[in-house]
């Protein structure tokens, strides 16, 4: 079980302001940034099945916080990328706020149960206050990395 953002995130998909003007761009851009990271990944690959997602109900979970998730073939362990965007955009979130914190997930193809339960620790930890302000303060990408995983 992952059981801390630690084990998902280093600070290669780490990112402190990205600009995304809209969901799609931000799709396509997360896509091909963890393509670059993924050994045999396509950021083709990657935008169909983080879009595909977003058709069965928006990751927008509230608070300014997105969580796109999804399953990947290429992947063996669970991948996780941090993006804190310059300016937030609307993502169709279940509060109607717009987001600027994204945490993607990226899951081996077969890991039902530990994709569950990686989604369900990553959103207790954003559903804390305090937790988003100091991701939100971070003035650089080292600084963002080491918040993220204390």
């Amino acid at each position: 079980m992952t059981s801390s953002i630690s084990n998902i995130l280093n600070l290669e998909r780490t990112q402190l302001g990205a600009h995304c003007s809209s969901k799609k761009k931000l799709i396509q851009h997360v896509s091909q940034f963890l393509a670059s990271n993924i050994e045999d990944a396509q950021a083709d690959d990657i935008y169909e099945r983080l879009i595909t997602r977003e058709k069965l109900g928006s990751t927008g979970i509230g608070e300014g916080i997105a969580i796109p998730h999804s399953r990947l073939e290429e992947c063996i362990d669970t991948v996780g990328a941090l993006f804190i965007l310059d300016e937030p955009i609307d993502y169709d979130a279940i509060d109607r706020q717009p987001v600027d914190i994204v945490f993607v997930l990226l899951v081996p193809a077969e890991a039902t149960e530990q994709h569950l339960q990686t989604l369900s620790m990553l959103a207790q930890k954003f559903s804390k206050e305090t937790y988003r302000e100091q991701l939100r303060s971070a003035k650089s990408q080292r600084e963002l990395y080491q918040l993220a995983t204390a």
